[in-house]
């Protein structure tokens, strides 16, 4: 490369950040989307979790439900039984036994009815409330799924304009000095693809920190490239463009 100005190649050097600074900003996003994707799912798999508990729920009331009217079949049969045996009693104590037993065994039956009647109340309960979360579940789930796409088509057009970039910076750091490219670099990754920044009202462009009047000299003289003494990015004023 032929021998060239500092300020040309600082000119080269800002053109080449502005490059850059696009290139880190659409990688920076294109690292983001997955975990955004995955936040999503995260989050719609709690509620498909949350739906799934639910209809658990549901069948083991309804197994619980069915139990409870075996127990309720069991149990007439018992009362059945007892009242067929009234008629083969052959003293009065034995019949008013049998009477008592009767009238405990009607007792448990009552009990288990009213947990019954109970039941059917709950399991209603439940399956309306479970046929809205699945319906809700599946409005979450085309949301999900939607979501997922247009991140996907932005992850497609960033990774497209990474590529760009990088094929369009390859060509202008050719513009640049080895030794200078290699400086810039080293601060460019360093400082998440912000190394070039301009004075701006005696103020770095990168930290925001003062930048002495001294040091603005040194920048205009153009004999190499000037560091901010805070930040240690590469300095440039407007009169450099």
């Amino acid at each position: 490369m032929a021998e060239v100005s500092i300020r040309d190649q600082i000119k080269a050097l800002v053109e080449l950040q502005k490059l850059d600074a696009e290139f880190y900003e659409h990688q920076n996003k294109l690292k983001e989307k997955p975990a955004k994707i995955e936040t999503l799912k995260n989050a719609f798999e709690e509620k498909k979790k949350g739906c799934h508990e639910l209809e658990e729920n549901l069948k083991k009331k309804q197994l619980e439900r069915k139990e409870r009217e075996g127990d309720l079949q069991d149990k007439e049969g018992e009362i059945a039984k007892a009242n067929s045996q009234l008629s083969l009693l052959k003293t009065n104590k034995e019949y008013k036994a049998k009477l008592t037993e009767i009238e405990s065994l009607k007792a448990d039956k009552s009990i288990i009815e009213e947990k019954i009647l109970i039941l059917f109340d709950e399991v209603d309960a439940l399956a309306v409330k479970s046929q809205k979360e699945k319906e809700a579940l599946a409005q979450e789930e085309k949301k999900f799924s939607d979501e997922k796409v247009k991140i996907e088509i932005e992850m497609k057009q960033l990774d497209d304009r990474v590529k760009v970039l990088a094929a369009q910076r390859q060509q202008k750091a050719k513009d640049v000095q080895a030794v200078l490219l290699n400086q810039y670099e080293r601060i460019l990754k360093g400082k998440d693809g912000l190394a070039m920044v301009p004075v701006l009202h005696n103020s770095c462009g990168g930290c925001y920190m003062n930048v002495p009047p001294q040091i603005v000299n040194e920048i205009k003289k153009h004999e190499g490239l000037v560091y901010c003494e805070s930040c240690a990015r590469i300095l440039y004023t407007d009169e450099d463009l």
